[in-house]
């Protein structure tokens, strides 16, 4: 039996941490360059027993991190279900309410007693899937990136030039939250007819639901309406690409990015890559749609990893 090889870790290791509403997860990457799996490892979340308690569970795994490495790093990076803001240094627009108004970068660093940087976990995955996944390895002159997530809810990350664009209120790349629609209905930001009301998982079960009294999971709505057995389905994703086309039009017009990378539940349904690039060049200001749109490469380990580069500032 071949003996297994130590792991050598060392100062010029990054450490990330993708705190999700769910589960926590931290990797410790090898180096910049070399951003080879280390360790890694999940605790739980468990929101529901506070703000306190989920900053307990960050420091727990934290703790199993420099157990295992046998040091402790001067920053650490994070990726968070929300935003902190520039301005009063708390949370706010995150869906696990327990962290909103709370000082969570402040928190985190009196209690892990070492730097922090954060962002919200649309930078982190655009981040990472531009370093290190479909981005570096198809289109490696891509500036500008634009980094997608579409599942419960929607949200966006902005990359240019290896860097994330947080933005002056750190709300940069939040398209999931413009105008679109007033049949979205209320969001729980407190506006009305956001992109997540329409396009979002949640959202597209909600309107086949109003329609049939049905209730389905969006994979089982998706596979009868590529079956053409359900009309209702086949609407509710001929809905989805229109929405999908009109507000991804938004974006290009403004951004104009060199690629965009689709993650999320939601960004697995085929048409968005066909049909949905037609409705795309429909409302798009332009004669022609060049922009690549793609999926990512790196699955469910572009957050922690996205998290860990951002201590390279």
């Amino acid at each position: 039996m071949a003996k297994q090889k130590k792991i050598q870790f060392s100062a010029g290791n990054l450490w990330g941490i993708d705190l999700g509403g769910t589960k926590i997860e931290g990797a410790i990457l090898k180096s910049f360059d070399k951003p080879e799996v280390l360790f890694r490892e999940r605790v739980p979340t468990e929101a529901e027993n506070g703000y306190e308690h989920i900053c307990k569970q960050v420091g727990k795994l934290v703790d199993m991190m420099i157990d295992r490495a046998g040091r402790k790093p001067k920053t650490i990076g994070i990726g968070t279900p929300g935003i902190n803001d520039p301005k009063t240094g708390t949370m706010k627009n995150c869906n696990t309410v327990e962290m909103n108004g709370k000082p969570l970068k402040k928190d985190l660093e009196k209690l892990l007693g070492m730097k922090v940087e954060m962002a919200n976990d649309a930078d982190c995955f655009a981040l990472a899937e531009t370093l290190i996944g479909v981005v570096k390895e198809d289109f490696p002159k891509a500036r500008v990136v634009f980094g997608v997530i579409i599942g419960t809810g929607v949200g966006g990350g902005i990359v240019i030039d290896g860097k994330p664009i947080i933005g002056l209120q750190g709300i940069a790349g939040e398209w999931g939250h413009n105008f679109l629609d007033e049949s979205g209905g209320e969001c729980y930001c407190g506006k009305t007819g956001c992109v997540e009301k329409l396009i979002a998982g949640p959202a597209l079960e909600k309107y086949y639901y109003t329609e049939t009294g049905n209730k389905k999971p969006l994979k089982d709505i998706v596979a009868v309406a590529e079956s053409k057995s359900d009309p209702t389905a086949q609407r509710t994703m001929l809905r989805l690409i229109d929405f999908y086309g009109k507000s991804m039009s938004v974006v290009i017009n403004i951004l104009d990015p060199d690629v965009i990378v689709i993650g999320g539940g939601v960004g697995n349904i085929s048409l968005l890559y066909d049909r949905g690039r037609d409705a795309i060049k429909k409302y798009v200001f332009n004669n022609t749609l060049d922009t690549p749109i793609v999926r990512p490469s790196l699955g469910d380990s572009a957050g922690v990893f996205g998290a860990a580069f951002l201590t390279q500032k």
